[in-house]
Parts: C-alpha cells; sequence; structure tokens
C-alpha cells in the first residue's frame, strides 16, 4: 500500500491507514493466500454463471473474479456457514444411524429333526411336610437326547391348545427336548407357588432324567377331585407339540 500519499500525510510520512483501507488490504492479501493454496476446482460451491461472474452456492453471494471469490472464501461468513453445513450433515447422519438400527440377526431355518417318540415319565403326587401344601413331581426318562441338549418346559393355558376343548379347570405342562416328542401333562388350572424352594428342576445328564416338583398355592385344597374335574394320577401326554 502507499502510505505516504494519503489524504491529510505529510511528504514521505507513514500515517496510519483508515478502515476501509485495512479492509481493502486484508481482503487482498487472503486473495493472495487462497490463490497459492485453494484448487478452486475442486470447490463444491464455486459456481460460473452465464452472466460471466462467480457465485459462491452456499452463502448466495456474487463475485466478479476468481480472486474475489477466493478471498471471501476466507471471510467470516463463508467460515459461519461451512461450520453450519458441517453441523447439519453430522446431525442427518446421526439419525440415519438410528433410524437403521443395528442389523438385524439372522434368523436360521429350523432344523429337520426325525422325532424318536415319547419319552418314558412318572407323575407322583407330593405334599410339603409343613405347610401342607399339595403338589407334582415329574420325573421324564431321555435316555437318547443329544450331547449339548438340555429338556425345558412351560406352562400353557387350555386356550392355547388345540387338542381338546377349552376348559378353565385345567393347564398344561410341557415338558420338551429333542429328539423327542414334546408331552404335554393336563393339570388343575391352580396357581402356583413360585417361591425359592417350592418350584425346582433338574438335569441330570448322567441318569438322563429331567424332574420337575411344584406345589400349588394354599387357596384351594381340592386338588384331587376338587373344581368338578378328576383327580390326578399319572396323567398321560395330552397333546404334542
Amino acid at each position: 500500500m502507499d502510505f505516504q500519499n494519503r489524504v491529510g500525510s505529510k511528504h514521505r510520512g507513514g500515517g496510519l491507514a483508515s478502515a476501509s483501507e485495512s479492509n481493502v488490504d486484508r481482503r487482498e492479501r487472503l486473495r493472495k493466500l487462497a490463490m497459492e493454496t485453494i484448487d478452486i476446482a475442486k470447490d463444491p460451491y464455486f459456481m460460473k454463471n452465464h452472466l460471466g461472474s462467480y457465485e459462491c452456492k452456499l452463502c448466495l453471494t456474487l463475485h466478479t473474479s476468481e480472486g474475489s471469490y477466493l478471498a471471501h472464501t476466507q471471510g467470516k461468513k463463508h467460515q459461519t456457514n461451512l461450520a453450519r453445513r458441517a453441523a447439519k450433515e453430522a446431525k442427518e447422519a446421526n439419525l440415519v444411524q438410528v433410524a437403521v438400527g443395528p442389523a438385524k440377526p439372522i434368523i436360521q431355518p429350523r432344523r429337520n429333526i426325525i422325532k424318536i417318540g415319547r419319552p418314558g415319565y412318572r407323575v407322583t403326587k407330593v405334599r410339603d411336610p409343613v405347610t401342607r401344601q399339595l403338589g407334582l413331581l415329574f420325573q421324564v426318562q431321555y435316555p437318547q437326547i443329544g450331547e449339548e441338549v438340555k429338556p425345558r418346559h412351560r406352562f400353557m393355558g387350555a386356550y392355547e391348545q388345540k387338542i381338546e376343548p377349552p376348559n378353565n379347570n385345567y393347564q398344561y405342562l410341557i415338558i420338551a427336548a429333542e429328539p423327542y416328542e414334546s408331552v404335554a401333562f393336563k393339570i388343575q388350572s391352580l396357581k402356583v407357588d413360585e417361591t425359592p424352594g417350592k418350584f425346582w428342576t433338574h438335569w441330570d445328564p448322567d441318569a438322563k432324567q429331567y424332574s420337575l416338583q411344584f406345589f400349588y398355592k394354599n387357596e384351594k385344597d381340592a386338588m384331587f377331585g376338587g373344581m368338578g374335574g378328576a383327580p390326578l394320577t399319572a396323567p398321560p401326554p395330552v397333546a404334542s407339540a
């Protein structure tokens, strides 16, 4: 800049530059620096319009030359808009990631296992010597069960099964273990006491025997012959799952 020919300055004197002159000098220095360090051809926001001037697609500004555009890219407005655009893209990426979520597990097709028949079983009536609660002990034998297979059980309501007409007085205990058929025992529909020590299961891998014992809650003592049903002796399986 010419520091000696300003209005009001002495001949060959330095003098202070005005604010507008400082801005012009700053923009010129930024333009030269940008032209040396930035490849304008790779700028996604640089566009030359049909009038021969240049536009910034990010800030929607118009420039007369490439140097003017490059000086604009170093300014506060362009840098602020760049930061906003980066924050917006990061937010959208997070939303897409949340919407997509983790990959769904691949469901393996059910294996075709040949059933070898129903297992042997024994049902015993039991009574708690302290609380006098009535219960049942189921012992099911699986002599040819697989090495890594452990029997499972679940209780089924009367309306879940499709073998017999539904009866609210009864429920079903299902015990299953491959390659044997699943067996269902028809028991009275009373509340089972699930407190520790009242309900337990045990699998003996040496004897190949699965044991399950439970007690009914002491709401009614008419377990055997009560509620209009027949007493529970060793009940045969009534349904196969």
